[in-house]
């Protein structure tokens, strides 16, 4: 079997996944950090699915680490068959919240006119949370093709 980048228990799979992971730990940061944001449904969907995100890609760069350090190879059907579900139904859950977040800060922003220089909303913020959101989604997408060609090799 031909190993690819960003297949799990190497370091390139490692690196995929901490990304993954800090871009999403970011998101929810810069969004938590952010004034009344819990007053939008969309920009808490955001930080729940980026949660889930943030424990999904955390415990695989873990099995990534405990792979690379007992040098073992996590290619077999079952274990890649989990990791293809759960990088589909996280980058599903990651590419609809952010684009309903972004939905909301352009509805907010271009329509409403709440982003003037008067208003104490912190757009700004909602606009780099959902860049991270929509980054965390690029990084899944591609660990999500990756997993599907090993399993269709197997």
């Amino acid at each position: 079997m031909k190993k690819l980048i960003g297949s799990p228990g190497n370091v390139s799979g490692l690196i995929l996944r901490s990304g993954q992971f800090l871009c999403a730990a970011a998101s929810i940061g810069v969004m938590v950090s952010a004034r009344g944001f819990s007053g939008y449904t969309a920009f808490c969907y955001l930080i729940a699915s980026m949660g889930l995100q943030v424990l999904w890609s955390f415990g695989l760069a873990c099995l990534d680490v405990y792979a690379l350090k007992i040098k073992k190879d996590l290619q077999n059907p079952v274990l890649i068959s989990l990791f293809v579900v759960g990088d589909w139904v996280t980058a599903t859950l990651s590419l609809a919240a952010a684009c309903s977040s972004a939905g909301v800060a352009v509805l907010y922003a271009k329509d409403f006119d709440f982003c003037n220089p008067q208003s104490n909303i912190p757009c700004a913020r909602f606009d780099l949370s959902i860049a991270l959101a929509f980054t965390t989604w690029l990084l899944i997408a591609v660990s999500s093709h990756v997993m599907f060609w090993i399993l269709a090799s197997l």
